[in-house]
C-alpha cells in the first residue's frame, strides 16, 4: 500500500513578501486562502512591516508573531524579505526558505540587493518564488540551486541580453561556491 504525504505532515508556506523600505510590495505570493482579497492581503502586509520595521534584521533573520502566524524576516538595503507560516510551523524550516529565496536574490542581482534592481528583475524573482513553494508545499531552499533554475528558464526565452545577465549571474555562484569551498 502506498503511502501519501499529507498536507497535516508537510511544513507548509503561507506567504512570501518582498516589500520595500515603505512596506510597499515589490513581490508578494500568498499560498493560503486565510486571506482571500487583496485588502486582506495589504492589511496583513501593512501589520507586519509596523510590527517588524524598527527592528534590526540585517545581520540575522528575525522572528515574530503576527496573527497567530510565524513570520521570519530579513532586511538588505531598501527590501524586506518576509516568509510566514501557521504558528504550529517549525521556525527553522521557515528561516531556511528565507534564506533560500534571499540568497538566489542576492545571486541572481549579483550582489546588487536593492529596490531598484529587483524592480528591474522583477520576473527573475517570481520565477524565484515560484521555485521555492508551490501551492505551499517547500520545493527547494538551496539558494544557488533555485538561481540556476531561474537562470536556465530565463534562456531558455532567448533574450540576448537575458543569456549575458544570466551568465554573470552563474559566474557569481560559482564564485560564492569556490569562496565557500575555500573558507
Amino acid at each position: 500500500m502506498a503511502t501519501f504525504l499529507s498536507h497535516e505532515t508537510c511544513p507548509t508556506i503561507k506567504n512570501i513578501l518582498l516589500l520595500d523600505s515603505e512596506g510597499k510590495r515589490v513581490a508578494v505570493k500568498y499560498y493560503s486562502d486565510e486571506w482571500p482579497t487583496n485588502s486582506a492581503k495589504l492589511a496583513f502586509e501593512k501589520s507586519i512591516f509596523t510590527k517588524t520595521h524598527k527592528t534590526n534584521a540585517r545581520t540575522e533573520a528575525e522572528i515574530t508573531m503576527v496573527e497567530n502566524n510565524i513570520i521570519i524576516y530579513k532586511f538588505v538595503q531598501d527590501l524586506h524579505f518576509f516568509v510566514t507560516g501557521g504558528d504550529d510551523e517549525n521556525e527553522l524550516i521557515l528561516a531556511t526558505v528565507l534564506q533560500g529565496f534571499f540568497d538566489a536574490v542576492t545571486l541572481l542581482l549579483r550582489n546588487n540587493v536593492d529596490q531598484r534592481e529587483a524592480l528591474e528583475n522583477l520576473d527573475m524573482i517570481l520565477l524565484c518564488l515560484d521555485e521555492i513553494v508551490d501551492g505551499g508545499i517547500i520545493l527547494e531552499t538551496d539558494g544557488s540551486i533555485i538561481a540556476g533554475k531561474v537562470a536556465t528558464h530565463s534562456v531558455d526565452d532567448g533574450a540576448p541580453l537575458s543569456e549575458q545577465t544570466i551568465s554573470q549571474a552563474l559566474a557569481t555562484a560559482r564564485e560564492h561556491l569556490t569562496r565557500s569551498l575555500l573558507k
